[in-house]
């Protein structure tokens, strides 16, 4: 499969999804309007949507199926959008715009931003607790999640990102920060699709290894494209790109785009266990840095 066949299945997938997490989204009278309409424009306001589409396809190739997957991939997308509306923040990345258009908070207010990050999160493990049958499951996709989510997960990584000190990072700073705050939520993405299967041992193992190293690869392709995409390769208000927590800046930009290429090779490898019915996972991981290097 071409780059462009995945870039192609992964929009149509998009589409289909899209109306799961609009019913997924959907609120009563008890839902003050500003908040749910936060909610909604946060979510809802385009994406790849990546996430969960790695959950449910490594679901399926588990063995389950991408109904038996539906919670999981809303939950895992309601945390990757409560994450952006929050790193946008003025006290975090300071961002005024997310996706071409306002940013969360500019868009409604900083307070309502908050909350309506607070909301998604805890969307995600209402859905986790509620979309299985099995109790087990339900405690496993609960609890993975949550170490996804907490201080040695994203949260933890982008406490590190913003109390990164001036100075030329080091490799292993700019590797913990990228392994928390980003590869980390594609490997629970990855083990949540496995535990909605009831995977064997060695297919989580495969799965999980296949979703860190895509993740891995999926921020230092951000890095090469904010540098390259912006002018003196720093988006304005951000600083001296020297100073920034990002591969280029710790080991320029030929270094970084062979340790993109590595991480992809890891992650292609990883899915050997799975054959040619992974053939769209390998080329999401090869889209992940052609698309953009």
């Amino acid at each position: 499969m071409t780059t462009e066949q995945i870039a192609g299945r992964l929009t149509a997938w998009g589409e289909r999804f899209e109306a799961v997490l609009v019913d997924a989204l959907r609120t009563n009278e008890d839902v003050p309007s500003p908040l749910a309409e936060a909610v909604r424009y946060a979510t809802l306001g385009g994406g790849k949507r990546v996430r969960p589409f790695v959950l449910s396809r490594v679901c399926e190739l588990c063995g389950g199926s991408e109904r038996e997957a539906a919670p999981a991939a809303v939950a895992i997308e309601c945390v990757h959008a409560f994450s952006l509306i929050h790193d946008d923040l003025p006290a975090m990345d300071d961002d005024d715009f997310r996706r071409g258009r306002p940013s969360c908070h500019k868009a409604f207010s900083e307070a309502v931003a908050i909350l309506a990050g607070d909301a998604l999160f805890a969307r995600a493990f209402e859905l986790l607790a509620d979309g299985f049958r099995d109790p087990q499951q339900s405690t496993d996709a609960v609890a993975e999640l949550a170490r996804a989510c907490g201080w040695s997960g994203i949260i933890g990584g982008q406490t590190l990102d913003i109390l990164n000190e001036p100075g030329t990072p080091s490799l292993e700073q700019v590797t913990r920060i990228h392994l928390l705050k980003t590869a980390r939520l594609f490997e629970c993405a990855a083990r949540l699709g496995a535990i909605c299967a009831r995977a064997d041992e060695a297919q989580t193992r495969a799965a999980v290894t296949f979703g860190r190293q895509l993740g891995l690869a999926f921020q230092i392709a951000d890095d090469l494209l904010d540098q390259a995409g912006a002018p003196n390769g720093v988006a304005p208000g951000k600083g001296d790109p020297a100073d920034q927590p990002t591969y280029p800046a710790a080991i320029g930009v030929e270094a970084s785009r062979r340790a993109a290429e590595e991480a992809v090779a890891q992650a292609v490898a990883a899915l050997d266990i799975f054959g040619p019915p992974a053939d769209d996972l390998r080329a999401l991981a090869r889209f992940v840095i052609e698309r953009e290097l």
